[in-house]
């Protein structure tokens, strides 16, 4: 079997400049680099089907060849190049509608998960956390879950059982024990 190393370095080359497009903000290179790391995709394709210069039609034989190549590979490229094409399309339609709408073709920070990110950060030390693995010590997960206190410490069953009655009272959410849900048969 003869190797093509240059082949291969395209492919590579193709692959490695599609990857690195795709990771732009601009949706012009995102285009381009799809194009080019699906073109690179289908080469590899193409080139890991069989020999160079075995037809892929049974029946039809090359000058010294006897075998045929696979013909699912390149079933497969057609195949690829039309879902190429079709996204290809769709990432057209969205840069076209960015420019119009700003006159540019980068994808921004959406504003609204700005603001998610924001209020979670400021809420982050009043939300309740109801899973079995923040034991504070190791960090691995227990079955006490959620029974240690602010300080870290286990809480015992009637520390546990206060926390729960002052959180019944504040209006806050109590905190969650799994030993309970276990021994209840909730588990």
């Amino acid at each position: 079997m003869i190797v093509d190393i240059g082949l291969y370095l395209a492919i590579g080359v193709l692959l490695a400049t599609g990857v690195y497009l795709l990771l732009d903000r601009s949706l012009t290179r995102m285009l381009m680099g799809l194009i080019l790391a699906g073109n690179g995709a289908n080469l590899l394709l193409l080139t890991l089907a069989s020999p160079p210069g075995h037809p892929p039609i049974e029946g039809f034989f090359s000058f010294g060849r006897d075998s045929a190549a696979d013909p699912l590979a390149q079933a497969m490229i057609l195949t690829a190049i039309v879902i190429t094409m079709g996204m290809s399309a769709f990432i057209l339609a969205l840069a076209y509608r960015s420019f119009t709408i700003n006159t540019d073709d980068e994808v921004d920070d959406d504003p609204e998960d700005t603001k998610v990110l924001e209020r979670d950060a400021d809420r982050a030390d009043e939300d309740p956390d109801f899973d079995a693995s923040d034991d504070p010590v190791t960090g691995l997960p227990s079955a006490a879950g959620d029974a240690f206190g602010p300080d870290g410490h286990r809480l015992s069953p009637e520390e546990l059982r206060q926390a729960r009655v002052d959180a019944l009272d504040t209006g806050a959410v109590p905190v969650h024990d799994v030993n309970a849900d276990d021994e209840r048969g909730d588990r």
